[in-house]
C-alpha cells in the first residue's frame, strides 16, 4: 500500500510560526514537548478543527447550524485530511459509581443481555445496576468497598478465649468477657483450632437472647464492632474511643459482595458459567472470546 500523508504547511494557529509537516496516515505519531510548544496547537487546534470543520460541511445548512461551529484553522494549506475521533484532555466527569464500562455505554448493553437471558433471572436490567436500589450490594450501597477492621485487630487466633483471645479494641472488659461467660464455647480451646460453626458463632452471630449475660443478649465479635463502631458516625464517640477504634478502620473490598457492587442475586445470574461483575471485569479481547 503506498503511504498516504497528511500535508500542513504555514500553520499558525496560536504560538504556531509557519509551521510545515507531513504526518504518515495510518501510523502513530506522537507529539512531544514542553509545556507551550504547540503541541495542542497543532493536534487539537489545527488538524482535528479542520477535519471536523470538513465533515460538518457535507451537512445541510439546517443541520450545521445545530451543530459546534468550527472556524478554519490560520494555515496556508491542509490537505488529505480524513474525519477525526478527537479523544480530549478533559476529564470524563461521573461520579464515585462511574466505571469505563459505564462511560463506553458498553455495561447498559450487558445489563440488557442478562436481564433476557441470564439464569436463574434476576429482574430487568435495573436488577444489574450498581447504582440501582435494584441491583446495587446492601451492605455497600453499590459502592464495592466498606469501612471494616481487620479481624487480627479483633482476635488473637493462637490464644483461648480463657487466655485472652477477644483484643478488640474500644470494648470494655466486661464486653470482652462475654464471649467466655456465654457457655457456648470450650475457653480453653484455642481460637486455631475452632469449627467454622464455631467460629461463625463467635464472630458473626446476629443477636440472640441469652439471659445470662449483661443486657440479656449475645452478638458475634464482629456483629458487635460494626455496630458499635462502624455501622455509625465515628464523629459522634467521644474522643477517647476514637483514638481507640480509628486507627484500625480501613477502607476494603465489601465482605458481602467482594468488589462487585451488586446485589446476591445479580451475582448469582449466569450466561455461560459467568456472572455480569464476571464479564465487566475483562479486557475486550477476552470477552468476546467468551
Amino acid at each position: 500500500m503506498v503511504q498516504e500523508y497528511i500535508e500542513i504547511r504555514g500553520a499558525r494557529e496560536n504560538n504556531l510560526k509557519d509551521v510545515s509537516l507531513r504526518l504518515p496516515k495510518r501510523k502513530i505519531t506522537i507529539f512531544t514537548g514542553v509545556s507551550g510548544s504547540g503541541k495542542s496547537s497543532v493536534v487539537f487546534d489545527t488538524i482535528a478543527n479542520e477535519a471536523q470543520r470538513l465533515l460538518f460541511e457535507n451537512f445541510s445548512l439546517f443541520i450545521r447550524n445545530l451543530l459546534p461551529h468550527y472556524p478554519q484553522p490560520d494555515a496556508d494549506a491542509m490537505e488529505n485530511l480524513s474525519m477525526a475521533v478527537l479523544v480530549d484532555q478533559k476529564p470524563l466527569g461521573g461520579g464515585s459509581h462511574s466505571t469505563v464500562g459505564t462511560v463506553t455505554d458498553n455495561l447498559p448493553m450487558l445489563r440488557l443481555l442478562f436481564s433476557r437471558i441470564g439464569q436463574p433471572s434476576a429482574g430487568t436490567a435495573l436488577a444489574f445496576s450498581f447504582t440501582d436500589p435494584a441491583g446495587m450490594c446492601p451492605e455497600c450501597n453499590g459502592q464495592g468497598r466498606a469501612i471494616g477492621v481487620p479481624l487480627d485487630v479483633l482476635i488473637d487466633h493462637t490464644k483461648s478465649l480463657n487466655e485472652g483471645a477477644v483484643i478488640a479494641p474500644g470494648l470494655t472488659n466486661m464486653e470482652r468477657g462475654i464471649y467466655a461467660q456465654s457457655g457456648f464455647f470450650d475457653n480453653d480451646k484455642k481460637i486455631t483450632e475452632y469449627t467454622p460453626e464455631e467460629r461463625d458463632l463467635l464472630l458473626s452471630s446476629e443477636p440472640r437472647k441469652h439471659t445470662g449475660l449483661p443486657y440479656n443478649t449475645y452478638e458475634g465479635l464482629v456483629y458487635k464492632f460494626n455496630r458499635k463502631y462502624v455501622a455509625r458516625d465515628i464523629q459522634t464517640l467521644s474522643p477517647r474511643i476514637r483514638q481507640q477504634v480509628e486507627p484500625f478502620l480501613q477502607l476494603g473490598p465489601c465482605p458481602l459482595c467482594k468488589g462487585a457492587r451488586l446485589n446476591q442475586a445479580a451475582l448469582n445470574c449466569k450466561i455461560n458459567g459467568y456472572n455480569i461483575a464476571q464479564l465487566a471485569a475483562m479486557e475486550v479481547e477476552e470477552l468476546l472470546a467468551v
